[in-house]
């Protein structure tokens, strides 16, 4: 029988695994990556520290503590942790995914969802589900329906000249070009490159390169670097800049950000 549970066809319809730093884990968190991949079973992921980056085809997220992020069943995605020591992830089979969203997607981390995702964590991932355990399991699904909390979106443009430049920036989130150098460089002009990036995105180039940074930032202060470093990294002349922009995205200034995220729920899901 195979101990990989977001493979399986068989068993619960419904698995919590814990997750950690130690490699042992059974669900590994630290700081790694995992390259593009795919699951039989749809999964539900949330970290209580640090961050996740997931990116699939339409775009990336990124999941600070206590956002949690859905993968529906075969969907291909890579996943980037940043200082994540504790957390959990539900798996569930195929045919209990129906009523949940069939595109990637942001869910609530309610109180109820937690303590759910808690005491399902101490089941039996190799043994059925009892009548009470499927009533349990059948208020989860209600609860990964809530209405989705902020996380940060970067949405893939599908032109292939806009992805050629997305992926670079992606790869090198400083490049200095400007936009009319990053237009030719890709084989289109300035105008269309902005036209086509605020319909297939929905944001304008700028907005998007700034998101993108967003993310750049994110993941460098989980690693804990100083706001300071931050901003003199991303190109900022000054940190109260940086401090600023950052302030209006997320509303609260970088310092405290990962400090104040969900201060009514700071205890794990294993206390």
């Amino acid at each position: 029988m195979s101990n990989d549970y977001s493979e399986r066809h068989d068993g619960p319809a419904m698995i919590v695994l814990r997750g950690g730093a130690e490699a042992a884990g059974q669900f590994q968190l630290g700081t790694r990556e995992v390259d593009w991949h795919s699951h039989v079973r749809g999964q539900v992921f949330c970290v209580e520290h640090g961050l996740l980056h997931v990116e699939t085809a339409a775009g990336s997220w990124l999941l600070p503590p206590w956002r949690a992020g859905w993968i529906p069943p075969g969907t291909a995605h890579k996943v980037r942790v940043t200082g994540a020591l504790r957390g959990w992830s539900v798996l569930l089979a195929p045919d209990w995914c129906a009523q949940l969203p069939q595109q990637p997607a942001i869910v609530t981390v309610t109180p109820v969802l937690r303590a759910l995702a808690a005491q399902a964590a101490g089941w039996n991932p190799d043994a059925g589900l009892t009548a009470a355990q499927q009533r349990l399991t059948a208020v989860l699904l209600d609860e990964l329906q809530q209405p989705a909390q902020t996380a940060l979106h970067l949405p893939m443009p599908q032109d292939r000249r806009l992805q050629r430049i997305a992926h670079a920036l992606m790869a090198e989130p400083l490049d200095t070009r400007s936009m009319t150098e990053m237009a030719i460089w890709a084989g289109i002009s300035p105008r269309n490159l902005n036209r086509l990036f605020r319909h297939e995105t929905g944001c304008s180039y700028g907005q998007w390169r700034e998101q993108l940074r967003l993310a750049v930032a994110l993941e460098q202060l989980a690693r804990g670097a100083a706001v300071a470093a931050v901003a003199d990294a991303l190109g900022y002349a000054c940190p109260s800049n940086f401090i600023v922009m950052f302030k209006r995205h997320f509303g609260r200034a970088p310092g405290r950000y990962f400090r104040t995220l969900a201060p009514e729920m700071a205890a794990g899901i294993d206390d």
